[in-house]
């Protein structure tokens, strides 16, 4: 029967694209991913919340957190089983993966990333890993829209524009926040994109916020009611806070990866490491509930007027009054966070690191307001803890815009928008100072295929060096005379030559302009050998350099063409213009309009 409704459908889309103009499908389209992205959200957020519930029913029976170091032990194996049976053996993670699959695929991801990511983030942080669900809904909504695309046969333009509305719509319905679903699509994953292009994506960020509005309870919704107002007093201690966030960002960034790599390196069997992983997380979260599963509710709870309630079924409960206990508290939670979802993930789990940021930053800016307001001060306690959310957003995945307005729109209001801009500009530039990548796209850096806000340099690391190479030149060797050049100039277009051995080896080579006076001697060109007038190249191209490398040498040596050498012989010539052209049409398909 579903089988059914579906193929009934698709003839009624595929009628529509044949009688619509494209971009009037592209707006349908952008509903249609929007929609499937929402209901993604409500799934994986419905699932968490529920085991959240009753892990937090079942400690307040044992009055300990029993069953919050049980689960995400359960949770990680279950991850790996499925990981291993049934997806392949592999799954990818991070947001990082749809940059590469935008830059090098032209926007084609794998279909089992529409399930994968639910399937296997549900089971690892609703069970109580300590991870977030917002990476796993990115990527589930783009291979949505990826996938769409590639079903009703859309070009790499549309393709990578409904990747965007997917992205949009999956951050749109996790905190009912559309213009930071718009924002963070266009901010942190898409290369370029023209005014023009906002529309489908706005359309898909509005319809899977509303979509979540609707059919999600809002409970669920990291939601806060700001009570307190801005005071212009306190500027000073908020541009301290975006120091604290900043250096905050960068401590979490370099032990999660320290953490992660090191599972990575282990030599144990998925199911050894998982069981390894999962215990040392278990322990971690029987002293420190609050690392359970996404850690939302928490974040809720230091925002309002008893953060004491952070201390009830723990190890620490009879000090639920202790303003120092529980500063204790929160500030070695803070710092246990990074090695807690660096054991999630590295472990075998999987999740994402928005959640992880968020909460991160709710500590920081929390922790930060109370030591001061216990030396004297009389800081906003509730405004800090949200501020610092963005803090730590801004300075882990280097997207400040994106950080300013989604704590703007979970606070229902943008009464701290210049508290927010303050924070969120100044933990940006403390982390871009030390660490030149975002932590999801640290990876791809370390493979060579780093994106950075510098769009030329973004664009040519997706230039393959080995396309742009000429290699059905000719070539003379060095005891030939001119006479055998001549030839060759006058038979073909060509304007250098490679100078070689019979090895093939690189001796030198031979510019045109070189030799124009020189070819109009009979005698100078019957008696002259090419070893007389060949010279030495500026700068050698190598196969395996990156197209942006090959243009530093190109700007250096301050020349057209460049030899190219592999395996040490001679291999061809990469010449500027070529380079240049392969950009230029690289830059018109990645542009989205």
């Amino acid at each position: 029967m579903f089988k059914k409704l579906l193929r009934t459908f698709e003839k009624w889309l595929l009628w529509g694209q044949r009688k619509l103009t494209n971009k009037q499908f592209i707006f349908l389209s952008a509903v249609l991913v929007g929609i499937s992205a929402a209901f993604a959200v409500i799934v994986l957020k419905t699932f968490a919340h529920s085991v959240f519930r009753f892990a937090t029913y079942i400690n307040g029976i044992l009055k300990l957190s029993f069953i919050n170091s049980v689960l995400p032990i359960v949770g990680i194996l279950l991850t790996v089983f499925v990981v291993k049976k049934l997806l392949g053996g592999t799954i990818e993670k991070g947001t990082s993966q749809i940059l590469f699959a935008v830059a090098k695929k032209a926007g084609i991801i794998p279909k089992k990333q529409m399930y994968a990511q639910i399937v296997t983030s549900s089971l690892t942080v609703g069970l109580g890993g300590s991870a977030g669900l917002e990476s796993p809904i990115v990527i589930t909504g783009a291979a949505f829209g990826s996938n769409y695309a590639q079903q009703y046969r859309l070009g790499q333009k549309e393709r990578t524009l409904l990747i965007g509305c997917g992205v949009a719509a999956g951050i749109a319905a996790a905190f009912n926040a559309p213009i930071a679903g718009v924002l963070f699509a266009i901010e942190v994953l898409l290369v370029d994109v023209s005014i023009s292009a906002f529309t489908p994506i706005m359309i898909s960020a509005a319809t899977g916020a509303l979509v979540s509005a609707i059919v999600l309870d809002e409970s669920i919704l990291l939601k806060f009611n700001q009570q307190q107002t801005f005071d212009y007093h306190n500027i000073p201690f908020y541009m301290l806070l975006g120091v604290f966030t900043g250096l905050i960002s960068i401590y979490y960034s370099r032990n999660f990866q320290r953490t992660e790599h090191f599972f990575s390196r282990l030599k144990f069997g998925p199911y050894k490491k998982a069981l390894i992983g999962a215990c040392i997380l278990s322990l971690l979260i029987f002293a420190f509930p609050t690392l359970f599963g996404e850690g939302y509710e928490s974040i809720r709870t230091l925002s309002e007027s008893d953060p004491g309630q952070l201390l009830e079924n723990t190890l620490f409960s009879e000090f639920r009054n202790n303003q120092l206990m529980l500063l204790l508290f929160v500030g070695l939670t803070m710092l246990m966070k990074a090695f807690a979802t660096g054991i999630t993930l590295g472990s075998g789990g999987n999740g994402g690191n928005f959640a992880p940021s968020l909460f991160l930053g709710s500590y920081a800016g929390f922790f930060f307001s109370r030591v001061l307001n216990l030396t004297g001060f009389h800081l906003p306690v509730s405004n800090f803890t949200m501020v610092g959310m963005a803090g730590i957003l801004s300075g882990l995945f280097h997207a400040p815009l994106t950080a300013i307005f989604l704590i703007a729109e979970i606070t229902g209001g943008y009464d701290l928008m210049i508290p927010l801009m303050m924070v969120s500009s100044i933990s940006f530039a403390i982390s871009k100072r030390f660490e030149k990548h975002s932590l999801d796209v640290k990876n791809l850096a370390k493979k060579g295929h780093a994106f950075t806000s510098n769009k030329d340099t973004n664009i040519l690391s997706t230039l393959d060096t080995e396309k742009i190479i000429q290699t059905d030149l000719h070539t003379i060797t060095p005891d030939e005379n001119l006479e055998k050049l001549v030839d060759l100039i006058s038979h073909s277009n060509q304007v250098i030559f490679g100078v070689t051995d019979k090895e093939n080896q690189l001796l030198g080579i031979v510019y045109f302009n070189d030799i124009r006076e020189i070819i109009f001697s009979n005698f100078k060109v019957k008696y002259t050998p090419v070893k007389e007038i060949m010279t030495q190249p500026k700068a050698i191209v190598y196969p395996t350099d990156t197209m942006e490398t090959v243009m530093n040498k190109f700007e250096k040596t301050n020349v057209l063409f460049l030899p190219v050498l592999k395996n040490g012989l001679y291999h061809g010539f990469i010449s500027k213009a070529a380079a240049l052209e392969a950009y230029r049409e690289k830059l018109k398909s990645m542009i989205i309009e």
